[in-house]
């Protein structure tokens, strides 16, 4: 079994190397027509250099993950400054593109939480349809959109889950199948259980991906891993691409939703147990405070088990 871990959006190992500056609506409003141009190109150059700089980092420390910010471009969907960022960026945007299928780095995107399928209000959905369309067109702009993934949550319930998830079925209608076909669901820690997630996915033919933290925090007891793993893992057959986990651990028992600094081996140890038993290829997604330091202090931790060695900088084999 082979382990590959990433991390989310920023290396917190190189200074100053944010991909997520912004500017501001109510700032962008200040500004005369020359300057609104002027900001918007300068942050979202920043942010692409920057994520740039995060590649070939991840390329230099062997870190084949990589989940992108959302917040790239600024105020790419706010529907009074909607602007052209492709053009001003193409070369930028084709150099990352590049780098990430030369290296075969295995990018994503995780929109917020306000982007999603459940609601009753016409223009929530409105907004998540705009809001799938940006992060599949910077997927597109790189050359990646036939690889990389979108990963949102089912959404909410509003006090009736049925009902909320019967609105799922006919708001995701609205998402051209391009991007459905490029977008993954996640179970929640509140609402969605991996189960009912599960249900949707199939209903769907959408991808499941499995967060263990999650999963301890809002499962029923009924709900057991061995058997849930399998049905959740051959929906990645429907994309053609190894199955990844979301990793992280609680800050504390009382906080237990809350994500700690670092991931802790002993709160994974049940998922790593049963995940040798399968013996599959797995990638390991974290999402902890320490970023891509939480990942390869990871792999450190989890090379230490007797049995397991480590393979490359964020890669291990068991």
């Amino acid at each position: 079994m082979i382990i590959r871990f990433g991390y989310v959006s920023h290396a917190l190992s190189l200074w100053d190397c944010s991909p997520a500056k912004t500017l501001t609506f109510t700032r962008w409003q200040k500004l005369d027509k020359e300057e609104r141009k002027a900001q918007l190109l300068h942050v979202t150059r920043q942010n692409l250099e920057h994520t740039l700089r995060m590649i070939h980092y991840n390329i230099a420390h062997e870190i084949y993950l990589y989940r992108f910010s959302s917040s790239i471009v600024p105020l790419a969907t706010h529907p009074e400054v909607m602007w052209d960022y492709r053009t001003p960026f193409k070369e930028l945007f084709t150099e990352i593109g590049q780098l990430v299928k030369k290296h075969k780095l295995r990018t994503s995107f995780h929109p917020n939480q306000f982007t999603l399928f459940t609601s009753d209000k016409k223009h929530i959905t409105e907004n998540a349809v705009g809001d799938m369309n940006y992060h599949f067109d910077m997927l597109d702009a790189m050359g990646l959109s036939d690889e990389g993934i979108i990963n949102i949550h089912v959404g909410g319930a509003y006090g009736n889950k049925q009902k909320a998830t019967e609105r799922f079925h006919e708001n995701i209608k609205k998402l051209p199948s391009r991007i459905k076909k490029r977008m993954t669901l996640e179970n929640d820690d509140k609402t969605y259980t991996t189960t009912e997630t599960l249900a949707v996915c199939e209903k769907e033919n959408i991808t499941l991906l499995f967060d263990y933290h999650h999963y301890m925090a809002n499962h029923e007891e009924d709900e057991k891993i061995e058997e849930l793993l399998p049905k959740v893992f051959k929906t990645w057959d429907w994309v053609n691409l190894r199955p990844k986990i979301h990793v992280s651990s609680p800050k504390s028992e009382k906080e237990f939703r809350s994500h700690a600094d670092n991931v802790d081996v002993q709160f994974l140890m049940p998922l790593l147990t049963y995940l040798k038993e399968l013996n599959m290829d797995i990638d390991f997604m974290i999402e902890a405070k320490q970023k891509d330091r939480a990942a390869l202090k990871l792999c450190e931790d989890i090379a230490k088990i007797r049995g397991v060695k480590r393979t490359g900088g964020a890669t291990i084999e068991w």
